[in-house]
């Protein structure tokens, strides 16, 4: 029975066989293989595979692999994205939020360094944040190995109770009933309310220095960028991470890190909030309570505030944060300027009055917590930003001569800065300019990217008579023009050529 049909069967049976034929050297893939972890949490399937491709790629062969999708139309937010997730998914934020957590912590801060930048060094900053994920990574695995897992969903609270659920996770710092609440209100609640919720939450203590209300701003904005879809695991780290504490439970307890907040919202409990008629000389206001901020306890200092009018409190305490930079250029100092950041962020953002003014109560105890951290780190040095002036021979300085100083001598690139700055309309931009093409060329750290950003973003907010002093103390922690290069300036120029 050899008809026409049978034999173009077999003719394509054998064909179809010996074109295969290659398969056979290969190692076969079980069915298991091809399925999702089921210890690992499951990302958006649109951007699993580029994920699993940061992650799993070396470090040395990284760029490289991105930049060939880059040149074949790989989007910017969509490698955002995978930076974003493939951190939380694989660096756990304890015993630290912060150290090699500093990966996730610096996504939004490259991305607005990106944004601020020309059009053509926009890969700067991301690339630099792929090779240090990387390095995080690397170090994740070497403490702990520890990886996000799957929230338990027999756990997860109904829709109309998640709200309350989480509320009261986050009260008993209870670590395993928030994880599935959070799960719960990522699905089902609108980003706005949630915001709320993680700014009252991660602004309320002052451990981690500053990087739990950081994280908080950081992950919202970025996912305003990536998209919402993304926001569950980026929730799941953010609720672990702000409920990070050292042995005793918070709730039980009453700790230093906790008093200044627990007072503060006592305090919004009883106040009636600042005055409503206007202040004459804001200036004034602004002078006074930075000199308060220099001796004042936490709980004095909220109290300075509350009966204060907020564009003036905001100033001193930007300013109070400046003078701690140039009193003692650390990592301290610096960190009260980038939690000054987040922390004026949250207040510009949220929906909510009480909100708002727990952000400007909460400031005003960090500065002080802060001055007083700084002590326990060396030398803290006499220095006074309303002090901060230009001399005369400084009269001719300009952008260049300003980051050329910088190098050798801080001080003198901050009064040149205010001989530049001074009366010069078009300077605050050009220094700001050169501050960050200097970030993209030799930044290293990921506190050169955190602070700058903030510190650049923030100077747009403080009232023009107190601008330029803000603006020349930033410089204590900025690149100098005489910093060596970055060698990932050359590696992600040859990814991209």
């Amino acid at each position: 029975m050899d008809s026409p049909n049978r034999r173009d069967f077999l003719a394509a049976s054998a064909l179809s066989a010996g074109s295969l034929a290659f398969l056979n050297d290969l190692p076969p893939v079980a069915a298991a293989d091809a399925r999702p972890d089921p210890k690992l949490v499951s990302l958006d399937s649109g951007i699993e595979p580029l994920v699993r491709l940061v992650e799993d790629t070396p470090r040395e062969k990284l760029l490289e692999e991105v930049g060939a999708r880059v040149k074949k139309g790989l989007a910017y937010r969509d490698i955002l994205a995978a930076l974003l997730l493939a951190g939380v998914r694989n660096i756990q934020p304890r015993p630290n939020v912060g150290f090699k957590f500093h990966a996730v912590l610096v996504v939004n801060s490259a991305h607005m360094a990106a944004m601020a930048g020309p059009d053509n060094e926009r890969w700067l900053p991301l690339f630099w944040a792929l090779d240090n994920l990387k390095n995080s990574q690397a170090q994740n695995i070497k403490e702990s190995g520890w990886r996000m897992k799957p929230v338990d969903e027999m756990k997860v609270p109904a829709a109309r109770h998640a709200r309350a659920a989480f509320a009261a996770a986050m009260e008993k710092w209870d670590v395993e009933a928030a994880d599935a609440a959070t799960a719960s209100i990522a699905r089902h609640h609108e980003p706005g309310e949630l915001f709320d919720l993680y700014a009252r939450f991660g602004s309320r203590d002052f451990r981690d220095i500053g990087h739990k209300i950081i994280y908080v701003c950081n992950a919202f904005r970025t996912l305003e960028v990536i998209g919402w879809q993304h926001a569950e695991p980026v929730l799941r780290s953010l609720t672990y991470a702000i409920l990070k504490h050292d042995g005793k439970n918070p709730a039980e307890s009453d700790l230093d890190p906790d008093r200044p907040g627990r007072k503060n919202l006592e305090r919004l409990r009883h106040g009636s909030g600042p005055p409503d008629h206007p202040w004459k000389d804001t200036t004034e206001i602004t002078a006074a309570l930075l000199k308060a901020l220099r001796s004042a306890l936490a709980d004095d200092a909220s109290a300075e505030v509350a009966d204060l009018p907020s564009r003036p409190a905001w100033d001193a305490l930007f300013l109070a944060g400046g003078e701690l930079l140039m009193r003692q250029p650390g990592i301290v100092a610096l960190h009260s300027l980038t939690s000054l950041n987040a922390l004026h962020y949250a207040y510009r953002t949220t929906g909510q009055e009480h909100t708002r003014r727990f952000m400007l109560l909460q400031a005003a105890a960090f500065v002080p917590l802060f001055r007083d951290a700084m002590k326990s780190r060396g030398k803290v040095e006499e220095a006074k930003i309303d002090a901060l002036s230009a001399q005369d021979g400084d009269r001719d300085a300009n952008a260049g001569v300003v980051f050329s100083a910088l190098t050798k001598d801080r001080t003198g690139a901050a009064r040149k800065a205010m001989a530049f700055l001074h009366g010069n309309p078009q300077a605050q931009k050009e220094l700001i300019d050169e501050g960050r093409r200097l970030i993209f060329l030799k930044g290293t750290d990921s506190h050169d990217y955190k602070f700058s950003s903030a510190v650049l973003e923030d100077a747009a907010f403080i009232s023009p008579a107190w601008r330029d002093r803000f603006l020349a103390a930033s410089l204590f922690w900025m690149k100098g023009a005489g910093a060596p290069d970055s060698s990932l300036v050359k590696r992600t120029h040859a990814a991209l050529a």
